[in-house]
């Protein structure tokens, strides 16, 4: 194959290959066009000869980009006049197929300038668009303004205000505004995640299906959902185990975060961060496993959405609260302060807290406290999550929530046992 590369004219190779992406093109456009009635443009023919419009363009200007320009006008101007033709003889005219035109003039072009892989991407990513027209249509129905304000909020955190923020280190606290915002946008992002998939899976799964994902958004959010939806139900077992599963996906939660800020924190973490999860979701599943299958429940915890920006800041302050009272408590009473701490903390979120000691290890605070207060935090979480169950839940519920969650609470302290 080489050697034949090799005796062919340096511009056949390039010709070929605007005839062959250009002719896919055209192929796609002929099916659809075969598939209706009305006057649609280009087809197998026409879509070849575009490409090779562009690329010979290109080739007789040397390149100019005002030549191709004045090019890509023309095939432009072409094209109007077949989309003027479309929507004169029908009210139903898309413009779909006048603008892969465009796209195929450009193709030519960039496979003159050498930019293979970039002619070569557009043509598959366009045929992925063209081909997935229904699936993306029907994306587009299930979406609502309220998911796209939502994602648009996102953009606002992540791309808007964490580049505008310094990274740098200010107070003697080690306050870095880039590193704050950050951890924002990451806690938010997996919490975004969740609340995705909850809202598509929604009505669907049943009561196990929900514990994974609100576990993933906040454990204790779909602690204090499961236990006020078993009130009304007589399945004791199911929504206990439910809630176990939603404390052990917790612990995958904290691990993935450690990963992306705390490398070495997380390596000193992983193995019992992962026992722990394993072991919550197998003993929750098979504790489930003994509720009656006759009813289809499903807790219905509606969280809020994690990317509002009153969330966004109040998380970024409770964060900079932790990250100074775990700086304070260490420099003037000790690391059993630090331990105190983070049994206190572990009864709200301890997302902020553990955020701060992954950022702390950095400046003051050693590795081996670090690990030690977050599984202290955690257990402590547990604990108050199964007093939240006991509370808010039916008798039985409760009662069995409260004790498979003290257990696992002590089962989370084995690990600093050296």
């Amino acid at each position: 194959m080489k050697i034949l590369l090799d005796s062919l004219p340096p511009e056949s190779v390039k010709i070929l290959l605007v005839l062959f992406l250009s002719f896919v093109l055209g192929l796609e456009r002929e099916e659809h066009k075969a598939a209706e009635e009305q006057y649609a443009f280009g087809g197998v023919r026409t879509f070849p000869l575009v490409g090779l419009i562009g690329y010979s363009v290109g080739l007789l200007s040397g390149g100019q980009s005002l030549a191709e320009s004045l090019g890509l006008l023309a095939v432009a101007g072409f094209l109007w006049l077949s989309y003027r033709h479309k929507i004169e003889s029908s009210r139903l005219a898309g413009v779909t197929s006048e603008i892969s035109g465009l796209l195929t003039y450009l193709v030519g072009a960039l496979v003159y300038h050498g930019q293979f892989w970039i002619a070569t991407t557009l043509t598959v990513a366009s045929l992925l668009l063209l081909e997935l027209k229904a699936v993306l249509e029907g994306l587009a129905r299930r979406i609502s303004p309220h998911d796209i304000l939502t994602l648009t909020q996102f953009l606002l955190l992540s791309a808007v205000i964490l580049p505008l923020l310094p990274n740098q280190d200010f107070t003697e606290y080690l306050i870095n505004p880039y590193k704050t915002w950050l951890v924002v946008v990451a806690v938010s992002a997996i919490s975004y995640a969740s609340y995705v998939l909850q809202r598509l899976a929604k009505g669907r799964g049943g009561v196990l299906l929900a514990a994974v994902l609100g576990g993933a958004y906040s454990s204790t959010v779909t602690t204090i959902a499961i236990a006020r939806r078993s009130a009304q139900d007589t399945q004791p077992r199911l929504y206990s185990g439910a809630t176990l599963i939603a404390c052990g996906v917790m612990y995958l939660r904290l691990a993935i975060l450690l990963a992306i800020f705390n490398r070495d924190l997380m390596v000193r973490l992983a193995a019992p961060f992962v026992a722990l999860a394993a072991a919550a979701l197998c003993v929750g599943w098979f504790w489930s496993r003994g509720a009656p299958r006759t009813a289809k429940p499903a807790p219905n915890p509606e969280p809020k959405n994690p990317l509002e920006l009153r969330a966004a800041f109040l998380f970024a302050a409770v964060f900079l609260a932790m990250l100074v009272a775990t700086h304070f408590a260490l420099a003037h009473f000790g690391r059993g302060s630090v331990y105190a701490l983070s049994a206190i903390i572990g009864v709200t979120d301890v997302d902020p807290y553990m955020m701060g000691l992954a950022q702390a290890t950095q400046s003051v605070t050693p590795l081996n406290l670090a690990a030690d207060a977050i599984l202290i935090a955690a257990a402590s979480n547990n604990a108050a999550k199964g007093v939240y169950a006991w509370a808010l839940s039916s008798g039985r519920t409760g009662l069995q929530s409260l004790c498979l969650l003290l257990g696992f609470a002590a089962l989370g302290l084995l690990p600093l046992i050296r």
